[in-house]
């Protein structure tokens, strides 16, 4: 299990494989955001990208998956304050292949919460062509190893 003393900054790791399709992007957006755009091929096939696009919002979530699948779930992160500086880049379209690059810009202990560590890092959700399509830069909070271990107990 990953603990706040296995983020060491200038840290780099990379993962994930996701493959979007059109059905997922017309089914994300007619949930969260049915902009015509995300929505209707005909109307987008007529719009400013020329082709249906994947919300902003599903290419955040797909990036959630990966680091939950890749790193989260096998952590003791006990979540998040916030997000900075979230950007939606380039467009993501069907039979993009998305992937995750994250870089660890600062960890430090918590002066407030004794054995909880916070750990800021820059992340890119990369396409196939090594585009990065969304940045932004997450602050999360993980357990200290000595604090994991006695909440294990």
């Amino acid at each position: 299990m990953l603990t706040f003393e296995d983020f060491t900054i200038g840290q780099i790791t990379e993962f994930g494989d996701y493959l979007v399709t059109e059905e997922e992007i017309i089914e994300f957006a007619t949930k969260y955001d049915p902009q015509p755009f995300h929505t209707d091929l005909e109307f987008a096939a007529k719009s400013f990208h020329g082709k249906l696009i994947g919300s902003g919002w599903m290419t955040t979530a797909i990036m959630m998956r990966m680091l939950c699948d890749n790193a989260l779930t096998n952590s003791s992160s006990i979540g998040s304050p916030g997000v900075d500086n979230l950007r939606w880049i380039k467009p993501v379209y069907a039979g993009d292949r998305l992937r995750v690059h994250c870089e660890i810009l600062s960890a430090r202990e918590s002066k407030t919460r004794p054995g909880v560590g916070i750990v800021v890092q820059k992340v890119a959700v990369l396409n196939q062509n090594d585009e990065a399509v969304m940045t932004l830069q997450p602050t999360s909070m993980y357990l200290t190893r000595i604090a994991a271990t006695q909440q294990q107990k």
